[in-house]
C-alpha cells in the first residue's frame, strides 16, 4: 500500500530471454506462412514476403466482405481439413506412444526422444498452410 509521501513503486520487469526474443524475431507472412526476413528497418513491421501475397489477401478480404462471412471466418477446403486431421491423428498416436512406453517401463532416453517426436509433429501441426 502506498503512502502520500512513499515515492510510487517502479515495477520491475525481468529482461528477455534469448526464447522470447527468438519469437518475436520470427515473423511470418500473413497470407502464405513463409518465414520473413528481417530487413532491421525501423517502422512497421512486413505482413507479406511478397507483392503477389499482398495482392492475394487485398483481394481474400474483398471477396470475404462480398459474401457476408465475418471477417475472422476461417474457410477450409476439404482436402484441408483432411490434411489437418490426419496431423492431428499424427499428434494423438504420438501422445499414445508416450504414454504407453512410460506405462511399460521405457527408459529415459527413449522417453525423452518420443517426446521429442512428439513436439516435432505438434509444431507441424502449428503450420496451418
Amino acid at each position: 500500500m502506498r503512502t502520500v509521501d512513499s515515492p510510487p513503486e517502479i515495477e520491475q520487469t525481468a529482461p528477455l530471454g534469448p526464447e522470447t526474443a527468438r519469437r518475436r524475431a520470427e515473423r511470418h507472412c500473413s497470407w502464405c506462412g513463409r518465414r520473413l526476413t528481417s530487413s532491421g528497418r525501423q517502422g512497421r513491421p512486413r505482413l507479406y514476403c511478397t507483392q503477389s501475397c499482398r495482392q492475394r489477401a487485398y483481394e481474400r478480404r474483398g471477396a470475404v466482405q462480398r459474401s457476408g462471412l465475418p471477417e475472422d471466418a476461417v474457410v477450409l477446403s476439404a482436402a484441408e481439413i483432411a490434411d489437418l486431421q490426419d496431423r492431428l491423428f499424427q499428434l494423438r498416436c504420438a501422445a499414445e506412444d508416450v504414454g504407453t512406453a512410460a506405462e511399460d517401463g521405457a527408459s529415459t532416453a527413449e522417453l525423452r526422444k518420443m517426446a521429442a517426436e512428439v513436439v516435432a509433429v505438434a509444431a507441424e501441426l502449428e503450420r496451418l498452410r
